[in-house]
């Protein structure tokens, strides 16, 4: 028997077919759509996604003759839409998690509670990605539009197509400035302070539980195959790459990038709070997590691809390029504020900047500038992960399209001093949303027997050189530290 997983992501919709040790027997993919209004507000057509997942779900299928035990969900955790309750019909396109326009709705949740308290319940910051944010700014546009609605993740939306069935799991949920992740429960008392009903989330269960059979009625699938809501991709990810305990951390290097480390489950603190990151439920049970993140990651990649204009530089040149450039520092600091900045200091108003910049500078020191720009950051994260953890952290378990950068992983070594642990898991979302899914139907019998089982390949590790670690390490100390105060009291009104 195989297990089905599918990743409605930022960049790409997918679907995995996967043997019980972990072998993909079949992977595909399609490039994630976005369109934009005539104001520019991102969106992704729901009914594009649905016929796109159920070509996905017949390309892996076709060419393998076994039976599914169950299939598994994970996507992109702010993404989502409102539906009627009644015909089960969208109500709204659905709204991307980096679709800035709820940003006048975030500042207005900022100042109904306190910062720590809203930590305290949520685990998060109050960010224009939450769901109850976007709620706020699709009902003030119109009331009649949340009324007697139901918001679902991209998750979500896929599986109640599967099943007829409203479900999210908890790690989803964490991400909705709704969800207390202690009780792991909807906060009525605060969604009625907004004037919603505690109906307009759908019941959350631990990530991978079995919520429903499919009905044979959509998206290609037979009926009867058991669908599991398996949660948020990172977190997904790094399950599959086995970063459960704590002091094993994961790197999830895609469009964004996010450092995903677990935590026993516990109340947060007060000084949780003062170190920055998010918290949140894990997938993996019994767990909670703590991640930090950048918005433009592989996303500042593209945006230098695309300075080039048409057709667009080539992964193969942009590699070609850095190979010509000197080892070691290239003195030049970039700050990847492009979309503002995350956890652990959230900041959705900072620019980017670059530094240092000298008439012998060359392309190539640009874009290898641009590689350690997001280095730097996210050594910000691992440190504030360290102190969460209260552990050090000295490997990173890497996984995603920004791996295949070699320059870039070496890049990545010499800043943070650690060991990179590249995974030989190509599609760790995709393999993560299938153990949990396999853990929820009972292929696997808990976390750690997915991971004893599955299909050991050699990772490729990168680790640092003493002379340019200490470089950096000067440079991060007193360079990318030192600016950030400067930086972020800057605020041009253009």
């Amino acid at each position: 028997m195989a297990l089905l997983a599918l990743d409605i992501g930022t960049t790409h919709y997918k679907a995995g077919l996967f043997s019980r040790d972990g072998t993909a027997l079949s992977i595909r993919s399609r490039p994630t759509v976005v369109h934009r209004t005539r104001d520019g507000r991102a969106y992704l057509d729901p009914a594009e996604l649905l016929e796109t997942v159920a070509a996905l779900v017949g390309e892996v299928t076709r060419d393998h003759d076994t039976s599914l035990a169950a299939v598994g969900i994970a996507s992109m955790a702010e993404t989502g839409l409102l539906i009627d309750r009644q015909t089960g019909r969208p109500r709204s396109q659905l709204i991307p998690w980096f679709d800035t326009s709820a940003l006048p709705q975030a500042e207005r949740i900022a100042t109904r509670a306190a910062p720590l308290e809203i930590f305290k319940r949520f685990g998060l910051r109050v960010s224009f990605k939450s769901s109850l944010a976007k709620l706020l700014w699709l009902n003030d546009m119109d009331p009649a539009l949340v009324s007697g609605a139901i918001w679902l993740s991209a998750a979500d939306f896929v599986l109640y197509h599967l099943t007829g069935l409203w479900a999210t799991d908890h790690s989803l949920a964490s991400r909705t400035l709704a969800f207390h992740i202690d009780r792991k429960t909807w906060d009525e008392e605060w969604l009625r302070e907004w004037g919603f009903s505690p109906d307009l989330f759908p019941p959350a269960l631990p990530g991978g539980s079995i919520v429903g059979r499919s009905t044979g009625t959509a998206l290609g699938l037979p009926a009867g195959i058991p669908v599991a809501v398996c949660g948020h991709d990172h977190v997904c990810a790094a399950l599959a790459v086995g970063a459960i305990e704590p002091g094993v951390v994961f790197d999830s290097m895609g469009t964004a990038e996010a450092l995903v480390g677990a935590l026993p489950e516990r109340p947060l603190t007060d000084a949780d709070y003062e170190i920055g990151l998010h918290c949140g439920c894990h997938v993996a049970r019994g767990r909670n997590y703590w991640m930090g993140g950048l918005s433009t990651s592989g996303g500042a990649v593209e945006w230098v691809r695309s300075l080039a204009g048409e057709p667009r530089l080539s992964y193969e040149t942009l590699d070609a390029i850095l190979d010509t450039a000197p080892a070691g520092p290239t003195g030049i600091l970039v700050f990847p504020y492009l979309l503002g900045s995350g956890s652990p200091h959230s900041d959705a108003h900072v620019r980017g900047a670059v530094i240092g910049l000298r008439a012998s500078h060359q392309a190539r020191d640009l874009v290898k500038a641009l590689l350690e720009g997001v280095a730097y950051e996210v050594e910000v994260i691992r440190r504030a992960g360290e102190t969460m953890a209260g552990q050090s952290i000295p490997t990173l378990i890497v996984a995603g399209g920004g791996t295949r950068h070699r320059a870039w992983m070496q890049i990545k070594a010499d800043v943070s001093g650690c060991r990179i642990v590249v995974s030989p898991e190509a599609e760790a979302t995709l393999l993560g949303a299938a153990i949990a899914a396999g853990i929820g139907c009972g292929v696997f019998s808990s976390e750690a027997d997915a991971i004893a089982i599955l299909n050991q390949s050699t990772a490729e590790v990168y680790v640092p050189d003493p002379g340019r670690h200490q470089r950096y390490a000067t440079l991060y100390e007193k360079g990318y530290l030192a600016f950030q105060e400067p930086l972020r009291r800057f605020t041009p009104d253009l």
